[in-house]
């Protein structure tokens, strides 16, 4: 019994010397989101918790609606949908508008992904991919190509595997990036280069990893030898994530 205090002592000791350190570290470098217990704000650099938080959002379309409003996100709300007997559909889905805080265009324009999707896609946008883009071309990315969200069907199509994410429109697939200047920088053409391209595609896949539940590259596998997938799923609040 005495070791079994002793450990439990020890446990409540390093809990809070890590908690301590986590306040000490976000009041030093004035960063909210470092810490697990204040809101998501969107407009802020990206900090310990905030993939955590976005994730959190699966089971809270208020508070992401909330947290889109409050960064200046425009977008539509779309009407529920259910199908394939429940197995498929989604209650969470927004449009992005043009306008607002968010910039960059989808292609095709009529991108409608879960809430928790958007809100990462946002911060990607300004945390990751326009500093990327101007690292490595010296301008912004204009838009976004896409091979779309919502997709009632299993993994990889396969009769009898699980759902995919894409079922319930928590994912969506990046197929290439457009610059200011037309500049077209591809998935299946770039990612495998040694230059500029390759190394944006890579930063931006890494700076995703911190966002999004589920990412998944050319380096995957070969069916995704063509986009990047990025997924919101519930899992990754509880700390599944991949980064592939």
């Amino acid at each position: 019994m005495k070791l079994l205090r002793n450990s439990l002592a020890a446990i409540v000791v390093a809990a809070l010397l890590l908690t301590l350190i986590l306040l000490l570290y976000a009041m030093v470098r004035d960063r909210p989101q470092d810490l697990p217990w204040t809101e998501l704000d969107l407009s802020q650099p990206v900090g310990l918790f905030t993939g955590r938080k976005l994730a959190g959002l699966t089971e809270d379309f208020p508070a992401c609606r909330k947290a889109l409003d409050k960064a200046g996100v425009r977008y539509t709300a779309l009407a529920p949908l259910s199908e394939s007997d429940g197995a498929c559909g989604y209650a969470d889905v927004v449009r992005f508008a043009p306008g607002g805080a968010r910039r960059i265009r989808f292609a095709p324009g009529d991108l409608g992904v879960s809430c928790p999707v958007a809100a990462g896609l946002a911060v990607w946008e300004w945390e990751v991919v326009q500093p990327a883009a101007q690292r490595h071309f010296g301008q912004k990315v204009a838009e976004i190509e896409h091979f779309g969200s919502y997709n009632c069907r299993r993994m990889y199509n396969r009769e009898g595997a699980s759902w995919s994410e894409h079922s319930t429109a928590d994912a969506v697939d990046v197929a290439a990036f457009r610059l200011a200047d037309g500049t077209r920088i591809t998935l299946v053409g770039d990612w495998a280069g040694k230059g500029s391209k390759a190394r944006f595609l890579h930063d931006v896949r890494d700076g995703a990893c911190e966002l999004f539940s589920t990412v998944l590259s050319p380096d995957y596998n070969a069916a995704h030898r063509d986009h990047f997938h990025l997924d919101q799923a519930e899992r990754g609040e509880m700390g599944w994530r991949a980064c592939r």
